[in-house]
This record gives C-alpha cells, sequence and structure tokens, in this order.
C-alpha cells in the first residue's frame, strides 16, 4: 500500500482541514466524540486536561520538510481520529530533538490513513532513524481533553506526557519516554522502550514495556498489572485491590504497598516489597536475586519460603511447623492469609516494619 501525498492533500481539502505550510506553523484542530484517538509518528504528544465538550489538538510541525506533512481529521473505525500523515517510508528525526529518543532507529508498518499499531500487519513499512537521509519533519501536539473521554495517544519515537486528565487514556508508543501526573481514570500504557514514570494516578493502571525503567508513586485504584521485559521497577505509595508484577529483569523496589492481593513474578534481579497491611495472598517468584520483605506487626499469615541457594533469615516472629535448609513453613500472627516466596537464588529476608 501506498501512500499518495497529492491524492491525500485533495481529500483534506474537500473534508476542510486546514492546509499547513511552512515550519513552525501551528495549527488548531477540534475533534469530536466520545473516542478519540491521535496518531503520530515522530515528535512529542502532550495531553492536558481541558474544558468544554470537545478534545483540541495544537500541532506545530518543524523541520526543513514539515510543510510536506499533512493532518487528517475525521470518524475512523467508529471513533475519532486526528493523524499527523509522513508522506515517506523513511524519516530522519535527531536524536537530541527529544529527550525520548536516544537515537539509532526503529521500524513499524503504518497504513494510508496514517494509523499504526491497530494491526501490525497493516500498511507499509517505515523506518525512522538518526542517520540523515529521509524526510526531516516531526511534530508536536498539545492536546486538551475535556473529563470523561476515551483516549488513545499513538507515538513511535519522541516522548508523551499526560497530566490532570479526568478519563481512560490508553498510550502506545515505540520508542518514548512516558510520563504521567494526576491521571482519573484507566490508565493503559504500552511502550517498546523509553522510560516510564506515573504519579498520581486514581485508577486501574496496567503498563506493558519492553525495556527501560518504571518509576510510580501515589497510585491508587482496584488493579495494577506492569508487565516489563527489562529495567528496574521502583514505586513508592501503591494502594490496590489486587497488584500482579510480571519482570524480565531488573527487579524491583516497592515501598509503602497496601493490597489484599499481590503476584510478583521476576527472572533476574532483588526484590524488595514493603508492605503496609494485612495480605489475602502474596505469591513471589524469583528466578535469581535476593528477596527482602517488609512486614506489618499487624500482619497475619501461613508463610511457605523456599530458595535454592542464600538462606532464609526470620527477623519477625514465625510459628514453625516445617524446617529445612532450603524452606521453611510456618504462622505469622493469626495465620489468616497466606505469603508464598520461591527464589532460585538468592536469599530471603522477613523484616518487621519500623
Amino acid at each position: 500500500m501506498k501512500l499518495r501525498p497529492v491524492a491525500l492533500a485533495a481529500a483534506l481539502a474537500l473534508s476542510g482541514a486546514p492546509a499547513l505550510s511552512g515550519a513552525q506553523n501551528a495549527e488548531r484542530y477540534t475533534v469530536t466524540g466520545d473516542k478519540v484517538a491521535i496518531y503520530n509518528l515522530v515528535g512529542s504528544i502532550r495531553a492536558k486536561g481541558g474544558s468544554g465538550n470537545d478534545v483540541v489538538v495544537t500541532v506545530t510541525r518543524s523541520g526543513k520538510d514539515a510543510s510536506q506533512l499533512r493532518v487528517a481529521n475525521g470518524p475512523l473505525g467508529g471513533r475519532s481520529a486526528l493523524r499527523v500523515i509522513y508522506p515517506a517510508r523513511r524519516i530522519t528525526f535527531d536524536e537530541g530533538s527529544s529527550r525520548g529518543w536516544g537515537g539509532g532507529h526503529t521500524t513499524l508498518r503504518v497504513a494510508e490513513d496514517g494509523t499504526f499499531g491497530d494491526d501490525d500487519d497493516a500498511g507499509d513499512r517505515v523506518e525512522i532513524s538518526s542517520r540523515g537521509g529521509g524526510l526531516d519533519a516531526r511534530a508536536d501536539l498539545d492536546v486538551a481533553v475535556p473529563a470523561g473521554k476515551r483516549i488513545d495517544l499513538k507515538l513511535a519515537a519522541g516522548e508523551v506526557s499526560v497530566t490532570n486528565v479526568d478519563g481512560d487514556v490508553y498510550v502506545d508508543v515505540h520508542v518514548a519516554d512516558v510520563t504521567t501526573d494526576g491521571t482519573k481514570g484507566i490508565l493503559s500504557l504500552d511502550t517498546g522502550s523509553g522510560e516510564v514514570k506515573v504519579s498520581n494516578a486514581r485508577g486501574d493502571l496496567t503498563l506493558d514495556t519492553g525495556s527501560g525503567s518504571v518509576t510510580l508513586s501515589n497510585v491508587t485504584g482496584n488493579k495494577l498489572v506492569v508487565d516489563a521485559g527489562s529495567g528496574r521497577l521502583r514505586a513508592d505509595g501503591v494502594t490496590m485491590q489486587s497488584v500482579n508484577l510480571d519482570l524480565g529483569s531488573g527487579g524491583a523496589i516497592v515501598n509503602r504497598l497496601s493490597a489484599r492481593d499481590v503476584k510478583l513474578d521476576s527472572g533476574s534481579g532483588s526484590t524488595e516489597l514493603d508492605l503496609m497491611t494485612d495480605v489475602r495472598l502474596l505469591d513471589i517468584d524469583s528466578g535469581s536475586g535476593g528477596v527482602t520483605l517488609w512486614i506489618p506487626a499487624s500482619l497475619g499469615a501461613r508463610v511457605d519460603i523456599e530458595t535454592g541457594s542464600g538462606g532464609i533469615d526470620l527477623g519477625v516472629p514465625v510459628s514453625v511447623t516445617r524446617y529445612e535448609r532450603d524452606r521453611v513453613v510456618g504462622t505469622i500472627g493469626d495465620g489468616d492469609g497466606t505469603i508464598r516466596i520461591d527464589a532460585g537464588s538468592g536469599g530471603v529476608r522477613l523484616k518487621k516494619r519500623p
């Protein structure tokens, strides 16, 4: 499938979309509907809480080929979609132009209508590279989101920020840093590589990251799910009903954790959890790296700890019913809960919260 810039320009003219020319021109678009999607290949997307009934997007283009970019805006696939269309199969993106782009290159398939990420097999292959020779253009988008919307933000390379948005937010990036603060509603972040920072989020939170560190602070809701390929997870102030952490490498430090059900599966890297409250089920499976668990005085649970190497250090009172070099079974307090820890290598330590 080939992009046809002339045909696209004609279609945009017929639809009443504003014509774009020259670098650094800011254009304002209104996107109607309760479900809105924003597509941009390179640059940035900055979403903030807005007023009124419609999503408002300000597009600023730059680069020597900026005038070749086109913007399409209208209904698409059951939602309203604004797409920045790049009429090229190779795009040059200066590694110094965005904090979230570390250089190198990434490839993806882009459909003729400017969409990507919805169907990995749809469209033509586009390469984004820090080396020259491609289309030299980028777009920076400022998005004002009224309360109650569902918004999808899709970016290939650059950076995304979401601030004080009251609604359901879905972010999908290839190579980009993602930062959110003060969101209310479902927050779903899907990243190929790049740093992820989430703070002051209220609502269910789902993170799927390929590589790059993850930092969470003051997140509250019903469910937290993290699937991270590599990169350390650091969290402080997590209050959820259930927490599921699947970490490939890098390990985790989670301070001030309040949850009824916690499952953590880590391939490698040390793990440290600081429990603030009692648990119904805590299940930790660590391939390599030590496990440290801080326990509040009020906690009661049946405990089953097993380690391949490294030993087991019980720093809290445990009524032991089975003791071996590599396994301890017993009860803490009233035993009303379950704690299971399986560490392939590395020691396991239970410690009392101060």
